[in-house]
């Protein structure tokens, strides 16, 4: 850890989480005044964004159960751009059943991408991950992707956070944020090293709870989601933000 880069106040036991096994898990009572700090404002507001994602097209196994938009920034300090609208795309190293094309999805919302809520969680985790970033390696802009994920499952389909299993996303760090469940079972997430040994799990059921994951030092997956009630509607709403050097 780069002492000379200050950390969010805070995020010490995370970072040395991140530093010492490569991925934490962070609680919404822990991780929310740090966001309310950094300038987050009308939640409600961000999550019922939600609402409003289109249908991913792209799935591999034919489901129908994902819905999401999709915007990627240049951050540096701090400080974001936001990049003209691009796709995203995955070798099939990374994601061996949707890899290998370049997938368009809709935008994230100029008023999104613009929300407090996402410039303070964007402002937060580039303080942390680059003062978690050697300065042989720190860039000096991060290229980052935001996605905004809806699984949904009913009660003769699961939902299917991670439908690529356990997995390495090809960048330098990642964070998942939970936004909402509702009515939903499981949806675990699972950590491990690159042998495959398990190093943790644990479920985000709380919205702000997050999972961090250094990307080149662990895999990490989620398990189906399930309804509760299986006559009710049941879904499981992220923010998945990936930081990557150019």
């Amino acid at each position: 850890m780069d002492q000379g880069v200050k950390l969010p106040a805070g995020l010490a036991e995370a970072a040395a989480s991140l530093d010492a096994e490569g991925f934490a898990h962070v609680r919404a009572e822990v991780l929310r005044p740090v966001l309310r700090h950094g300038g987050l404002a009308d939640w409600d507001g961000f999550a019922a964004s939600w609402d409003d994602l289109g249908l991913d097209l792209y799935m591999a196994d034919g489901g129908r159960y994902r819905r999401r938009r999709f915007a990627t920034f240049a951050v540096a300090a701090g400080e974001l751009r936001r990049k003209p609208q691009q796709p995203h795309y995955q070798s099939r190293d990374y994601n061996a059943l949707n890899g290998g094309i370049a997938r368009w999805f809709e935008p994230v919302t100029d008023a999104i991408a613009a929300h407090p809520a996402t410039q303070a969680i964007i402002a937060t985790s580039d303080a942390l991950f680059s003062a978690l970033t050697p300065p042989a390696t720190r860039p000096a802009v991060w290229h980052v992707e935001m996605h905004q994920f809806r699984i949904e499952a009913r009660a003769d389909s699961e939902g299917r956070p991670t439908p690529e299993g356990m997995h390495r996303d090809g960048v330098d760090w990642v964070l998942v944020l939970l936004v909402r469940r509702q009515n939903v079972a499981s949806g675990e997430t699972r950590v491990c090293d690159l042998r495959g040994a398990p190093l943790g799990s644990f479920v985000l059921t709380a919205p702000q709870d997050a999972a961090l994951v250094d990307d080149a030092r662990v895999f990490h997956g989620v398990t189906p989601i399930l309804p509760l009630d299986p006559a009710a509607p049941a879904w499981r709403d992220v923010l998945v933000l990936t930081f990557r050097r150019e």
